[in-house]
């Protein structure tokens, strides 16, 4: 059996971004944290936007968080993306003090609301790739 090809757009890591993506590869939910004020911060980027240092270590969260606010996509903006609609995206305030955005998946859209806990879990996109989705916990 071949496997089927990947259609939707996927990551070009950077040096700054490369940990995140291999974090998920490892089943773990990596962010950066400033390593002169102690910030945690999300998306990867080099500069903390608090104290504009550059130095930074990787923590592993802890994957949970409560959802903030969400979307309900019923028109793909990218053809790779037809045959899941309609898909939630939901943005979610993690454990950590951050916002991340992600799919839902495995939930009936009857069933989001504001606050509503949620875990992240890891999906296998193509081999070399693995993407952070949320579930509710």
């Amino acid at each position: 059996m071949q496997a089927q090809e990947y259609l939707k757009p996927t990551p070009d890591p950077t040096a700054d971004t490369a940990p995140f993506w291999d974090g998920l590869k490892q089943g773990k939910l990596l962010l950066q944290c400033c390593s002169d004020c102690g910030k945690v911060r999300h998306y990867p980027r080099p500069v903390c936007p608090y104290c504009y240092s550059m130095e930074h270590r990787w923590v592993e969260a802890k994957g949970t968080g409560t959802v903030h606010s969400w979307t309900i996509s019923h028109h793909a903006f990218h053809p790779g993306f037809k045959p899941e609609l309609p898909y939630v995206l939901v943005t979610v305030d993690l454990a950590e003090g951050v916002r991340m955005q992600a799919q839902l998946k495995g939930s009936e859209a009857g069933a989001l609301k504001l606050g509503l806990p949620v875990q992240v879990a890891f999906e296998a996109a193509t081999r070399d790739l693995v993407l952070p989705v949320f579930v509710v916990a």
